[in-house]
Protein backbone atom coordinates (compact mmCIF):
# COMPACT_ATOMS: atom_id res chain seq x y z
CA UNK A 1 0.00 0.00 0.00
CA UNK A 2 1.43 3.36 -1.02
CA UNK A 3 -0.38 6.13 0.78
CA UNK A 4 0.88 9.48 1.97
CA UNK A 5 3.81 9.08 -0.38
CA UNK A 6 7.09 10.87 -0.90
CA UNK A 7 9.15 12.20 -3.75
CA UNK A 8 10.81 8.79 -3.54
CA UNK A 9 7.85 6.44 -3.60
CA UNK A 10 8.56 2.74 -2.98
CA UNK A 11 6.64 -0.50 -3.08
CA UNK A 12 8.84 -2.27 -0.54
CA UNK A 13 10.31 -0.72 2.57
CA UNK A 14 14.11 -0.66 2.52
CA UNK A 15 14.93 2.02 5.04
CA UNK A 16 18.20 2.43 6.92
CA UNK A 17 19.02 0.57 10.09
CA UNK A 18 17.25 1.51 13.27
CA UNK A 19 18.78 4.00 15.66
CA UNK A 20 19.53 2.49 19.09
CA UNK A 21 20.09 5.53 21.30
CA UNK A 22 17.20 6.62 23.50
CA UNK A 23 17.72 10.22 22.32
CA UNK A 24 16.65 9.05 18.83
CA UNK A 25 13.15 7.89 19.74
CA UNK A 26 11.79 10.30 17.15
CA UNK A 27 13.85 8.64 14.44
CA UNK A 28 12.61 5.21 15.44
CA UNK A 29 9.02 6.44 15.32
CA UNK A 30 9.66 7.64 11.78
CA UNK A 31 11.19 4.27 10.84
CA UNK A 32 8.16 2.43 12.14
CA UNK A 33 5.72 4.82 10.48
CA UNK A 34 7.46 4.50 7.13
CA UNK A 35 7.51 0.73 7.46
CA UNK A 36 3.71 0.82 7.81
CA UNK A 37 3.06 3.43 5.12
CA UNK A 38 5.47 2.52 2.36
CA UNK A 39 4.76 -1.13 1.61
CA UNK A 40 2.57 -2.82 -0.95
CA UNK A 41 1.02 -5.21 1.62
CA UNK A 42 0.27 -4.46 5.30
CA UNK A 43 2.86 -5.54 7.84
CA UNK A 44 2.26 -6.84 11.34
CA UNK A 45 4.34 -5.73 14.31
CA UNK A 46 6.65 -8.66 13.67
CA UNK A 47 6.97 -7.61 10.03
CA UNK A 48 7.81 -4.05 11.05
CA UNK A 49 10.46 -5.34 13.46
CA UNK A 50 12.01 -7.43 10.69
CA UNK A 51 11.97 -4.50 8.24
CA UNK A 52 13.47 -1.96 10.65
CA UNK A 53 15.80 -4.09 12.76
CA UNK A 54 14.17 -2.79 15.94
CA UNK A 55 13.32 -5.12 18.81
CA UNK A 56 9.77 -6.43 18.76
CA UNK A 57 9.00 -4.91 22.17
CA UNK A 58 10.19 -1.52 20.96
CA UNK A 59 8.13 -1.79 17.79
CA UNK A 60 5.03 -2.78 19.76
CA UNK A 61 5.38 0.28 22.00
CA UNK A 62 5.90 2.64 19.06
CA UNK A 63 3.00 1.16 17.11
CA UNK A 64 0.74 1.61 20.12
CA UNK A 65 1.74 5.29 20.20
CA UNK A 66 1.07 5.73 16.48
CA UNK A 67 -2.33 4.07 16.85
CA UNK A 68 -3.20 6.32 19.80
CA UNK A 69 -2.15 9.38 17.76
CA UNK A 70 -4.53 8.43 14.96
CA UNK A 71 -1.79 7.79 12.40
CA UNK A 72 -1.97 4.00 12.21
CA UNK A 73 -4.93 1.62 12.31
CA UNK A 74 -5.01 -2.05 13.27
CA UNK A 75 -6.95 -4.40 11.00
CA UNK A 76 -8.64 -7.58 12.27
CA UNK A 77 -6.12 -10.28 13.17
CA UNK A 78 -5.34 -12.97 10.62
CA UNK A 79 -3.99 -16.42 11.40
CA UNK A 80 -2.21 -17.17 8.15
CA UNK A 81 -2.40 -20.92 8.80
CA UNK A 82 0.55 -20.89 11.21
CA UNK A 83 0.89 -21.67 14.90
CA UNK A 84 1.14 -18.84 17.40
CA UNK A 85 -0.68 -15.58 17.92
CA UNK A 86 -2.58 -14.25 14.89
CA UNK A 87 -0.89 -11.34 13.12
CA UNK A 88 -2.52 -7.90 13.29
CA UNK A 89 -1.99 -6.02 9.99
CA UNK A 90 -1.15 -2.33 10.33
CA UNK A 91 -2.32 0.30 7.84
CA UNK A 92 -2.49 4.09 7.65
CA UNK A 93 -5.46 5.42 9.59
CA UNK A 94 -8.31 6.75 7.43
CA UNK A 95 -10.10 10.04 8.09
CA UNK A 96 -7.90 11.09 10.98
CA UNK A 97 -5.00 13.41 10.10
CA UNK A 98 -5.51 15.00 6.68
CA UNK A 99 -3.65 17.29 4.27
CA UNK A 100 -5.06 20.24 2.35
CA UNK A 101 -4.05 21.08 -1.22
CA UNK A 102 -4.87 24.55 -2.55
CA UNK A 103 -4.42 26.02 -6.01
CA UNK A 104 -4.85 29.25 -7.93
CA UNK A 105 -4.90 28.65 -11.66
CA UNK A 106 -5.84 31.03 -14.44
CA UNK A 107 -9.30 29.54 -14.80
CA UNK A 108 -10.11 27.93 -11.45
CA UNK A 109 -9.57 27.92 -7.70
CA UNK A 110 -9.38 24.62 -5.88
CA UNK A 111 -9.16 22.97 -2.48
CA UNK A 112 -8.76 19.22 -1.91
CA UNK A 113 -8.37 17.22 1.32
CA UNK A 114 -6.66 13.81 1.39
CA UNK A 115 -6.38 11.45 4.32
CA UNK A 116 -3.44 9.21 5.18
CA UNK A 117 -4.76 6.41 2.96
CA UNK A 118 -4.64 8.73 -0.06
CA UNK A 119 -8.42 9.03 -0.34
CA UNK A 120 -10.05 12.36 -1.19
CA UNK A 121 -12.36 13.21 1.71
CA UNK A 122 -13.43 16.69 0.57
CA UNK A 123 -12.86 19.05 -2.33
CA UNK A 124 -14.15 22.17 -4.05
CA UNK A 125 -13.10 23.41 -7.50
CA UNK A 126 -14.58 26.72 -8.62
CA UNK A 127 -14.17 27.99 -12.21
CA UNK A 128 -13.20 31.61 -12.80
CA UNK A 129 -11.17 34.01 -14.91
CA UNK A 130 -8.06 35.22 -13.10
CA UNK A 131 -5.95 36.82 -15.83
CA UNK A 132 -4.47 40.07 -14.47
CA UNK A 133 -6.47 39.64 -11.29
CA UNK A 134 -6.20 41.26 -7.88
CA UNK A 135 -4.30 38.79 -5.66
CA UNK A 136 -5.92 40.14 -2.51
CA UNK A 137 -9.38 39.35 -3.85
CA UNK A 138 -8.49 36.00 -5.43
CA UNK A 139 -6.51 34.67 -2.49
CA UNK A 140 -9.23 35.86 -0.14
CA UNK A 141 -11.74 33.78 -2.13
CA UNK A 142 -9.45 30.76 -2.02
CA UNK A 143 -9.01 31.22 1.73
CA UNK A 144 -12.79 31.15 2.16
CA UNK A 145 -12.91 27.96 0.09
CA UNK A 146 -10.17 26.44 2.24
CA UNK A 147 -12.02 27.29 5.44
CA UNK A 148 -15.19 25.74 4.06
CA UNK A 149 -13.61 22.34 3.34
CA UNK A 150 -11.45 22.46 6.49
CA UNK A 151 -14.42 23.19 8.72
CA UNK A 152 -16.31 20.34 7.09
CA UNK A 153 -13.64 17.72 7.75
CA UNK A 154 -12.98 19.08 11.24
CA UNK A 155 -16.68 18.64 12.03
CA UNK A 156 -16.23 14.98 11.09
CA UNK A 157 -13.40 14.58 13.59
CA UNK A 158 -10.43 14.99 11.25
CA UNK A 159 -7.39 17.19 11.90
CA UNK A 160 -5.93 19.30 9.08
CA UNK A 161 -2.15 19.02 9.40
CA UNK A 162 -1.35 21.88 7.03
CA UNK A 163 -1.72 23.08 3.45
CA UNK A 164 0.28 23.52 0.27
CA UNK A 165 -0.62 26.33 -2.12
CA UNK A 166 0.10 25.61 -5.80
CA UNK A 167 0.77 28.64 -8.00
CA UNK A 168 1.55 28.82 -11.74
CA UNK A 169 4.84 30.69 -11.68
CA UNK A 170 8.19 31.15 -10.00
CA UNK A 171 7.86 30.59 -6.28
CA UNK A 172 10.58 30.67 -3.65
CA UNK A 173 9.67 28.10 -0.98
CA UNK A 174 12.52 29.38 1.22
CA UNK A 175 10.97 32.83 1.61
CA UNK A 176 7.34 31.97 0.85
CA UNK A 177 7.28 34.57 -1.93
CA UNK A 178 5.77 34.34 -5.38
CA UNK A 179 8.30 36.07 -7.63
CA UNK A 180 6.19 36.16 -10.80
CA UNK A 181 3.13 34.47 -12.29
CA UNK A 182 2.80 36.04 -15.76
CA UNK A 183 -0.60 34.64 -16.62
CA UNK A 184 -2.09 35.85 -13.35
CA UNK A 185 -0.33 39.18 -13.65
CA UNK A 186 1.13 38.75 -10.14
CA UNK A 187 4.67 39.50 -8.99
CA UNK A 188 6.69 40.02 -5.81
CA UNK A 189 3.91 38.75 -3.60
CA UNK A 190 3.64 37.12 -0.18
CA UNK A 191 0.48 35.06 -0.81
CA UNK A 192 -0.01 33.11 2.41
CA UNK A 193 -1.22 35.98 4.66
CA UNK A 194 -3.79 36.90 2.03
CA UNK A 195 -5.48 33.52 2.49
CA UNK A 196 -6.47 34.45 6.04
CA UNK A 197 -6.08 30.91 7.39
CA UNK A 198 -4.79 31.90 10.80
CA UNK A 199 -2.43 29.43 12.46
CA UNK A 200 -2.71 26.75 9.78
CA UNK A 201 0.74 26.12 8.31
CA UNK A 202 0.65 26.92 4.58
CA UNK A 203 3.61 26.58 2.24
CA UNK A 204 3.76 27.50 -1.43
CA UNK A 205 5.01 25.49 -4.40
CA UNK A 206 4.97 25.49 -8.18
CA UNK A 207 1.86 23.91 -9.69
CA UNK A 208 3.66 21.60 -12.13
CA UNK A 209 6.01 20.26 -9.47
CA UNK A 210 3.18 19.36 -7.12
CA UNK A 211 1.34 17.71 -10.03
CA UNK A 212 4.45 15.65 -10.79
CA UNK A 213 4.55 14.45 -7.17
CA UNK A 214 0.92 13.36 -7.53
CA UNK A 215 1.92 11.45 -10.66
CA UNK A 216 4.72 9.71 -8.76
CA UNK A 217 2.21 8.48 -6.22
CA UNK A 218 0.43 6.43 -8.85
CA UNK A 219 -3.24 5.65 -8.52
CA UNK A 220 -3.60 3.56 -11.66
CA UNK A 221 -2.47 0.23 -13.02
CA UNK A 222 0.34 1.98 -14.91
CA UNK A 223 3.18 2.78 -12.53
CA UNK A 224 5.04 6.03 -13.01
CA UNK A 225 8.57 5.56 -14.36
CA UNK A 226 11.54 6.34 -12.16
CA UNK A 227 12.55 9.31 -14.33
CA UNK A 228 10.35 11.47 -16.53
CA UNK A 229 9.50 14.97 -17.67
CA UNK A 230 6.06 16.02 -16.49
CA UNK A 231 4.35 18.74 -18.54
CA UNK A 232 1.23 20.44 -17.21
CA UNK A 233 -0.66 22.05 -20.07
CA UNK A 234 -3.25 24.69 -19.31
CA UNK A 235 -3.42 28.39 -20.17
CA UNK A 236 0.20 28.35 -19.07
CA UNK A 237 2.54 25.42 -19.51
CA UNK A 238 4.78 24.24 -16.70
CA UNK A 239 7.07 21.27 -16.35
CA UNK A 240 8.78 19.26 -13.65
CA UNK A 241 11.82 17.02 -13.96
CA UNK A 242 11.81 13.76 -12.01
CA UNK A 243 15.05 11.77 -11.75
CA UNK A 244 15.17 8.49 -9.82
CA UNK A 245 11.76 9.25 -8.29
CA UNK A 246 12.85 12.61 -6.89
CA UNK A 247 12.20 16.10 -8.17
CA UNK A 248 15.21 17.80 -9.71
CA UNK A 249 14.83 21.39 -8.55
CA UNK A 250 17.89 23.23 -9.83
CA UNK A 251 19.49 26.05 -7.87
CA UNK A 252 16.32 27.80 -6.67
CA UNK A 253 13.57 25.41 -7.72
CA UNK A 254 12.72 27.55 -10.74
CA UNK A 255 13.44 25.05 -13.48
CA UNK A 256 10.83 23.56 -15.80
CA UNK A 257 9.40 26.79 -17.26
CA UNK A 258 8.86 25.11 -20.61
CA UNK A 259 5.99 27.42 -21.48
CA UNK A 260 8.53 30.20 -21.98
CA UNK A 261 10.86 28.25 -24.23
CA UNK A 262 10.94 30.20 -27.49
CA UNK A 263 9.79 28.11 -30.45
CA UNK A 264 9.64 31.03 -32.92
CA UNK A 265 11.51 34.29 -32.20
CA UNK A 266 9.27 36.03 -34.74
CA UNK A 267 6.11 34.82 -33.03
CA UNK A 268 3.54 36.72 -30.97
CA UNK A 269 4.40 38.46 -27.72
CA UNK A 270 3.90 36.34 -24.61
CA UNK A 271 2.58 37.45 -21.22
CA UNK A 272 6.16 37.16 -19.95
CA UNK A 273 7.28 39.87 -22.39
CA UNK A 274 9.21 37.64 -24.82
CA UNK A 275 8.15 36.65 -28.32
CA UNK A 276 7.17 33.25 -29.69
CA UNK A 277 7.00 31.30 -26.41
CA UNK A 278 5.51 27.83 -26.42
CA UNK A 279 2.43 29.10 -24.54
CA UNK A 280 1.51 31.21 -27.58
CA UNK A 281 1.10 28.04 -29.63
CA UNK A 282 0.31 25.20 -27.24
CA UNK A 283 -1.34 26.93 -24.29
CA UNK A 284 -5.05 26.20 -23.89
CA UNK A 285 -6.19 29.67 -24.91
CA UNK A 286 -3.85 29.65 -27.91
CA UNK A 287 -5.31 26.33 -29.07
CA UNK A 288 -8.83 27.69 -28.67
CA UNK A 289 -8.03 30.69 -30.84
CA UNK A 290 -6.36 28.51 -33.48
CA UNK A 291 -9.50 26.36 -33.62
CA UNK A 292 -11.72 29.41 -34.06
CA UNK A 293 -13.16 29.26 -30.55
CA UNK A 294 -13.34 31.95 -27.84
CA UNK A 295 -10.16 31.69 -25.75
CA UNK A 296 -12.09 31.07 -22.54
CA UNK A 297 -14.05 28.15 -24.00
CA UNK A 298 -14.08 24.92 -21.97
CA UNK A 299 -11.83 22.10 -23.08
CA UNK A 300 -14.87 20.09 -24.14
CA UNK A 301 -15.58 22.67 -26.83
CA UNK A 302 -12.16 22.13 -28.37
CA UNK A 303 -12.56 18.36 -28.26
CA UNK A 304 -15.95 18.70 -29.92
CA UNK A 305 -14.38 20.79 -32.66
CA UNK A 306 -11.63 18.24 -33.15
CA UNK A 307 -14.12 15.40 -33.37
CA UNK A 308 -16.51 17.24 -35.68
CA UNK A 309 -18.85 14.94 -37.55
CA UNK A 310 -17.89 12.17 -35.14
CA UNK A 311 -14.59 11.57 -36.91
CA UNK A 312 -12.61 10.75 -33.78
CA UNK A 313 -8.91 11.37 -33.13
CA UNK A 314 -7.56 9.24 -35.94
CA UNK A 315 -9.52 11.10 -38.60
CA UNK A 316 -9.46 14.61 -37.13
CA UNK A 317 -6.53 15.79 -39.22
CA UNK A 318 -8.42 18.58 -40.95
CA UNK A 319 -9.33 20.18 -37.62
CA UNK A 320 -5.96 19.63 -35.98
CA UNK A 321 -4.02 20.83 -39.00
CA UNK A 322 -5.02 24.37 -38.06
CA UNK A 323 -3.40 23.95 -34.62
CA UNK A 324 0.38 24.32 -34.45
CA UNK A 325 0.31 23.05 -30.85
CA UNK A 326 1.67 19.55 -31.44
CA UNK A 327 4.73 20.58 -33.44
CA UNK A 328 5.47 23.49 -31.12
CA UNK A 329 5.20 21.24 -28.07
CA UNK A 330 7.37 18.61 -29.73
CA UNK A 331 10.02 21.24 -30.51
CA UNK A 332 10.23 22.43 -26.90
CA UNK A 333 10.22 18.87 -25.57
CA UNK A 334 13.01 17.87 -27.94
CA UNK A 335 15.21 20.57 -26.39
CA UNK A 336 14.43 19.23 -22.91
CA UNK A 337 15.16 15.63 -23.88
CA UNK A 338 18.44 16.58 -25.58
CA UNK A 339 19.54 18.49 -22.48
CA UNK A 340 18.30 16.10 -19.78
CA UNK A 341 18.54 12.61 -21.30
CA UNK A 342 15.10 11.61 -19.98
CA UNK A 343 13.15 9.47 -22.41
CA UNK A 344 9.66 9.42 -20.85
CA UNK A 345 7.36 12.43 -21.21
CA UNK A 346 4.14 12.55 -19.18
CA UNK A 347 1.54 15.04 -20.42
CA UNK A 348 -0.88 16.37 -17.81
CA UNK A 349 -3.53 19.05 -17.51
CA UNK A 350 -5.42 19.70 -20.77
CA UNK A 351 -2.84 17.66 -22.68
CA UNK A 352 -4.06 14.46 -21.02
CA UNK A 353 -7.34 14.63 -22.96
CA UNK A 354 -5.81 16.19 -26.08
CA UNK A 355 -3.01 13.65 -26.45
CA UNK A 356 -4.80 11.61 -29.14
CA UNK A 357 -4.66 14.67 -31.41
CA UNK A 358 -1.23 15.91 -30.34
CA UNK A 359 0.66 12.62 -30.28
CA UNK A 360 1.51 12.24 -33.99
CA UNK A 361 3.03 15.73 -34.30
CA UNK A 362 4.86 15.53 -30.97
CA UNK A 363 6.39 12.16 -31.76
CA UNK A 364 7.36 13.16 -35.29
CA UNK A 365 9.25 16.22 -34.06
CA UNK A 366 10.91 14.25 -31.27
CA UNK A 367 12.07 11.64 -33.76
CA UNK A 368 13.51 14.37 -36.00
CA UNK A 369 15.15 16.53 -33.35
CA UNK A 370 16.26 14.29 -30.47
CA UNK A 371 19.81 13.15 -31.20
CA UNK A 372 19.36 9.92 -29.25
CA UNK A 373 16.03 9.03 -30.90
CA UNK A 374 17.47 6.20 -33.04
CA UNK A 375 18.89 4.51 -29.94
CA UNK A 376 16.16 4.89 -27.28
CA UNK A 377 12.41 4.45 -27.06
CA UNK A 378 10.89 7.87 -26.49
CA UNK A 379 7.69 7.32 -24.55
CA UNK A 380 4.96 9.99 -24.65
CA UNK A 381 2.12 9.11 -22.29
CA UNK A 382 -0.92 10.67 -20.64
CA UNK A 383 -0.81 11.56 -16.95
CA UNK A 384 -2.61 9.23 -14.54
CA UNK A 385 -3.03 11.49 -11.50
CA UNK A 386 -6.40 12.92 -12.56
CA UNK A 387 -7.76 16.47 -12.85
CA UNK A 388 -6.18 19.31 -10.87
CA UNK A 389 -3.29 17.04 -9.95
CA UNK A 390 -1.46 19.81 -8.08
CA UNK A 391 -4.20 19.72 -5.44
CA UNK A 392 -3.47 16.05 -4.85
CA UNK A 393 0.28 16.62 -4.86
CA UNK A 394 -0.05 19.46 -2.37
CA UNK A 395 -2.17 17.47 0.06
CA UNK A 396 0.23 14.54 -0.17
CA UNK A 397 3.18 16.82 0.58
CA UNK A 398 1.49 17.83 3.83
CA UNK A 399 0.99 14.19 4.78
CA UNK A 400 4.57 13.40 3.90
CA UNK A 401 5.64 16.03 6.44
CA UNK A 402 3.52 14.24 9.04
CA UNK A 403 5.19 10.95 8.15
CA UNK A 404 8.63 12.56 8.45
CA UNK A 405 7.92 13.75 12.02
CA UNK A 406 5.33 11.47 13.61
CA UNK A 407 6.77 12.21 17.05
CA UNK A 408 5.11 15.64 16.94
CA UNK A 409 1.73 13.95 16.61
CA UNK A 410 2.47 11.30 19.19
CA UNK A 411 3.47 14.01 21.68
CA UNK A 412 0.18 15.81 21.17
CA UNK A 413 -1.99 12.69 21.22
Amino acid sequence: MTTAGTARESTTWTGPGAARQHTLRERNLELVARAVFEVSEPLSRAGVAAATGLARATVSTLVDQLVAAGLVRELPAVNGGRAGRPAVPLVPAPRSVVGLGLEVNVDYLGARVLDLTGDVVAERVVPGAFHDSDPTVVLGRLGALAREVSDGVAASGMTVAGARLALPGLVDPRTGLLEVAPNLGWSTLDPVPLLGLGDLEVRIANEAKLAALAELAGGSDVAAPDSFIFVSGDVGIGAAIVVDRALFLGERGWNGEIGHVVVDPAGPRCSCGAFGCLEQYAGKEAMMRAAGLPPDSPLDALITRLTQDGAGPAAAGSAMATLPAGRALGSALADFVNLLDVSTIVLGGAYTELLPWLRADVEEVLADRVLAAPFVDLDVRAAQAGPQAALTGGAREVLQAVLAEPAAWVSSA
